[in-house]
């Protein structure tokens, strides 16, 4: 009771008279009218601003928080529209409550995330033979055809508007840009040389049908992962602002020349002049560049969903090369046999650090003295103490209680464990791991909910599957457990995972625009259940796509090694499979040996503790046509929909 009305004293209420804003909101009147001032002048009637910076990143750097600075709202996914008498946010069930603990009364939460019903609101909302603005260099040419697609027809004309108008608001106030420096990474933790990988693009440009004599990279992760640089100019991703143009002879990388290590300016110079040779180039001169290079007989490949209106559109239509993902994109999601041995001796390292964390829980939490706060930073603590360690991929998720029901919590928001998610970087991997616990006596329901919550996960991570078979075409095996008794989960199954590169990788994972899933590819496979303003669970886990012993099939091998709470789990829905006893046993085996080299014994004999097998006699043969308390849920939750 006492969570259940802090659920609510904690959100807007914009319906009385007298709103009620928390402090976690901000005031946006200002921003907004100044906006509106400026919309005037371009003479349009709406603005779309998004989530994202001029590369499509899913975190974007400080000066790149447009959508958050002037709604509030810092949400790692979203769209805002202004207009001249309204404004709305559009983010997935993953924010709701977020967006609502954060914005003030000018805006409206929009709950629906397709562009359609954002182009349907345009539509109600403006009228015919007005304008609707956006910046040309904040969407890809994908999105910008589908609000195109959506507005086709109706007298509503999309102007692109090269000054971002929120930048002329914010003026001087806007984070500058960044100086740190951008390194190569040592050999020792890079798959392959820069000039391999580059000559391993020319040979699919030169097997490509239509033979295109240029790669345009937009990503940030794709120019890092080609060159072997990094950099720090977004938190939490080890990547820097940056273009290439790769030809079958040329090399160009747009960049601030002056951040470059000598060390890296070495390595791109060392085989000057040449065709493997990088010639640096200022990093807002790619459009002009990209538009003199179209004007000759050539041919440019581009990734759709990276590459933004902006640039596409300096080269002429029968000049473009297109498909949904670079060469490089593509290439970087399936790793060698270097990289996927760096990927996993990361993940023991991370498997080190959540068990001295979990250990580090028991002992405290009974006693009352830790929060969700001191929580996230004890773990970062123990991560950056490991070998490698580069700092968290992500700001740690540490929520206790009802806060759990949010998918990506961020404890600031409230003064407040029981779901965490934790990932680090490191030079060898980026690693992210999701564990709830229960200190306590779990209801019937949370042990339920928590036992299929982890069904799911067993059930998509041994599942076999014939090569390239695309993620969504399973993903539906992480859900059937909870959909048998009418429960789900509102975000994504899964994402690709870089080395030492973003969290979210894509183009791997189990939704619609991720490609098929082939031998050397890495996914994090993460089901969940939210019940909102009580707790939430959540089981995540990265595994490597490996060859199945049927032949011509494949199927996944667990890479994160952290046992899950037995406190939670009700034996009574278990198959007889011995899928977690073989799992723990792994765990043993290539943990143990780890903290016992570190004489980290008091963990080890927790590791021991917490693996030992589940006894054959007590998991009880079922299937999931029989795994049913259907009356539980329907008593405990009788208007439940999934």
């Amino acid at each position: 009771t006492k969570q259940s009305s802090f659920a609510t004293s904690d959100i807007r209420n914009c319906t009385t008279s007298s709103p009620f804003l928390p402090p976690t909101v901000t005031n946006t009147s200002s921003q907004l009218n100044a906006l509106r001032q400026r919309m005037q002048f371009y003479n349009i009637s709406a603005y779309i601003i998004p989530a994202t910076d001029a590369h499509m990143s899913e975190y974007i750097a400080e000066r790149d928080a447009r959508l958050a600075w002037i709604s509030g709202f810092t949400g790692s996914a979203g769209t805002g529209v202004v207009t001249t008498k309204k404004a709305a946010l559009w983010t997935d069930s993953r924010y709701w409550i977020q967006a609502e603990r954060q914005m003030d009364c000018n805006w409206e939460l929009q709950k629906i995330v397709w562009t359609d019903s954002i182009g349907e609101w345009l539509l109600q909302e403006i009228p015919a033979g007005e304008n609707i603005g956006l910046d040309p260099f904040l969407f890809s040419i994908d999105l910008w055809n589908s609000y195109a697609h959506v507005l086709q027809g109706s007298s509503r004309t999309l102007v692109p508007i090269e000054d971002n108008l929120v930048d002329l608001v914010w003026g001087s106030q806007r984070p500058p840009l960044p100086t740190s420096e951008i390194y190569l990474l040592p050999e020792t933790f890079t798959g392959s040389t820069w000039q391999e990988k580059v000559s391993g693009i020319r040979s699919q440009m030169e097997q490509h049908s239509r033979s295109p004599t240029a790669v345009l990279l937009s990503a940030l992760e794709e120019t890092a992962w080609l060159f072997n640089l990094r950099g720090d100019d977004i938190s939490y991703n080890p990547v820097f602002y940056s273009y290439a143009l790769l030809t079958t002879s040329d090399i160009s990388l747009f960049v601030d020349r002056n951040r470059l290590s000598a060390e890296a300016l070495q390595s791109l110079s060392a085989l000057c002049p040449g065709p493997l040779c990088v010639q640096v180039e200022e990093y807002d001169q790619v459009r002009a560049s990209v538009q003199a290079y179209a004007q000759g007989d050539v041919r440019v490949w581009i990734g759709t969903e990276y590459t933004t209106y902006g640039l596409y559109g300096v080269i002429p239509q029968d000049k473009l090369v297109e498909s949904s993902y670079s060469p490089v994109m593509t290439t970087k999601a399936v790793k060698n046999t270097k990289e996927q041995a760096l990927l996993k001796a990361a993940h023991v390292r991370d498997a080190v650090a959540m068990i001295q964390y979990l250990l580090w829980l028991e002992k405290n939490v009974p006693k009352g003295s830790v929060d969700e706060f001191s929580g996230a930073r004890y773990v970062d603590k123990l991560r950056r103490e490991k070998e490698h360690c580069r700092g968290a991929s992500f700001e740690t998720i540490s929520a206790s209680g009802l806060n759990a029901a949010l998918a990506h919590y961020r404890y600031q928001w409230s003064t407040s464990g029981d779901a965490a998610d934790f990932s680090f970087c490191c030079r060898d991997g980026t690693t992210d791991i999701t564990r709830t616990v229960h200190w306590g006596e779990p209801t019937p329901f949370q042990k339920e909910a928590y036992t299929r919550v982890l069904m799911g996960n067993i059930d998509l991570a041994r599942l076999v599957f014939p090569s390239e078979t695309s993620g969504r075409m399973v993903e539906a095996f992480a859900r059937q457990a909870l959909w048998k008794v009418g429960l789900n989960y509102g975000h994504g199954t899964g994402h690709g995972i870089g080395n030492f590169l973003s969290v979210h990788e894509w183009p791997v994972g189990f939704q619609t625009k991720n490609v098929p899933l082939v031998k050397g590819m890495f996914t994090s496979i993460e089901p969940g259940y939210y019940q909102e303003g009580e707790f939430g669970i959540r089981i995540e886990d990265v595994a490597l796509v490996v060859e199945a012993q049927t032949k011509a099939y494949l199927t996944f091998e667990v890479v994160s090694l952290v046992p899950y709470d037995r406190n939670l789990i009700d034996i009574s829905f278990l198959s007889e499979d011995q899928y977690l006893n073989t799992y723990y046993e792994t765990i043993r085996q290539r943990v143990g040996p780890e903290l016992q080299r570190r004489q980290l014994e008091e963990e080890y004999e927790w590791l021991r503790r917490n693996t030992q097998p589940f006894s054959r006699g007590t998991l009880v043969a079922t299937s999931l046509g029989t795994l049913a308390i259907t009356s539980l849920v329907s008593t405990l939750l009788p208007d439940r929909q999934a």
